[in-house]
């Protein structure tokens, strides 16, 4: 007979205590889930935040502006990058400026070259790059079209400014201390002296001591940068001159040598290593001897110095220089003669060659060789004028875009950057 199965209990109901318990159980497990829920997305928005404030907002910053094109601290980091390879993350501290320039000039330059037609393509960019081993991004391209740049423009566009000839001048030029000395080496040359062995004596300016007064044939855009002054290329490039002419003294006012001398008076010796001194600078042997023989004469010494004296201490004492000692040491010159023992108390000095100071005006004595009107241009002097004239070209454009060009960095933003950079170095 088979046995009877158990028949299934009924759930037992819950009272309805025990369901209000059950209830504030799940509310309770309901309020944790979400809690912790929360507490997450908290931490996760303070992760964010923190990271948004911290790396993103600094990173996105505009901190450089050159005209309408603006770069953010990334770039600027990634400039820094660049400029740091050769130096590594020590050095970085100290090229901050330079990377900020870089970034400016270069732009500037991609912008002022677009105008004149000229451009560096993304290809010859990324070539020049791949060719130096310097992966390939904004600031890296950039940099690369500053490079590239300045040879595109001078053979693509400066070179066309610059004729294949020009009239020019072989010219024999020197600058001397006096009018006196410039007439004594003038009637030298007329009576046959070498130009050349002369300018080694008796020349003043710093050029012709060099190249001993030979100047060559060379236009007058040339001889300029090499002379310093136009007096003696307006005597040179004249209509009237011919070759062998030999000027008259050429006075200028404004040309500075390195040279001069000194007119001392050492007043009292209190001991062996001090003196109390007047003395005033002044251009040439000539001028000097001119104001000794004035003072001689009962002039005072104050309105001479404050007139004709070429050292600043000089003029602004009025020729009293007061006490000085050996440690005083103004020149080899000028304190040899102070402390020498046949220095006479109370007498003013014949004059004291000086050639360290500079003094300021002189005489020129110019001699034409030779002269040809629209002569082919050397190409050293060809590659100069080109060079002069790019130069003069970023000058002007440096000048114009100074008020649009804009460095935000500060120097918080800077330090964060330059942390940045060390660590991709």
């Amino acid at each position: 007979m088979a046995k009877k199965k158990n028949a299934a209990k009924a759930p037992r109901e819950m009272t309805h205590r025990q369901l209000s318990h059950h209830k504030r159980q799940q509310r309770r497990q309901r309020i944790i889930f979400f809690s912790g829920i929360s507490i997450i997305v908290v931490v996760v928005l303070i992760i964010i935040g923190g990271w948004f404030a911290g790396e993103y907002l600094p990173l996105h910053k505009i901190v450089i502006q050159v005209y309408d094109a603006e770069f953010d601290t990334a770039y600027y980091i990634d400039t820094l990058v660049l400029l740091g390879k050769s130096q590594g993350s020590g050095g970085l501290a100290g090229i901050g400026d330079s990377a900020v320039n870089r970034i400016m000039s270069d732009e500037l330059l991609k912008q002022e070259a677009k105008k004149l037609g000229i451009s560096v393509s993304e290809e010859e960019a990324k070539q020049f790059l791949e060719s130096v081993g310097i992966p390939i991004n904004d600031a890296a391209m950039n940099a690369a079209i500053g490079q590239l740049l300045p040879d595109k423009l001078k053979s693509g566009y400066f070179t066309t400014l610059v004729p294949e000839s020009d009239n020019q001048v072989y010219m024999k030029a020197m600058m001397v201390e006096s009018e006196t000395v410039a007439q004594l080496v003038r009637e030298k040359i007329l009576n046959g002296e070498n130009f050349t062995q002369l300018a080694e004596e008796y020349a003043t300016n710093t050029y012709s001591k060099i190249n001993k007064g030979d100047y060559g044939w060379h236009p007058a855009s040339i001889l300029i940068d090499q002379v310093g002054s136009n007096i003696p290329l307006d005597y040179a490039f004249n209509a009237d001159r011919i070759a062998g002419d030999v000027s008259a003294p050429l006075s200028d006012n404004e040309s500075y040598k390195q040279m001069g001398y000194w007119l001392i008076r050492v007043n009292e010796r209190p001991t062996e290593d001090s003196a109390n001194v007047s003395a005033i600078y002044l251009g040439s042997e000539e001028e000097v001897l001119a104001v000794r023989a004035r003072l001689e004469a009962g002039a005072e010494l104050g309105p001479i110095a404050d007139e004709l004296s070429q050292y600043s201490t000089s003029k602004e004492k009025h020729g009293e220089l007061g006490l000085i000692t050996t440690s005083d040491n103004i020149t080899d010159a000028y304190n040899g003669y102070v402390f020498s023992p046949a220095a006479e108390v109370g007498k003013w000095s014949q004059p004291v060659r000086e050639d360290v100071l500079w003094t300021r005006g002189g005489v020129w004595v110019v001699q034409v060789v030779d002269k040809e009107e629209n002569r082919k241009l050397t190409t050293e002097d060809r590659t100069t004028l080109i060079e002069n004239l790019y130069s003069q070209w970023t000058s002007d454009i440096s000048s114009s875009a100074s008020p649009f060009m804009v460095n935000n960095l500060t120097d918080d933003l800077q330090q964060f950057a330059i942390e940045r950079a060390s660590r991709k170095l």
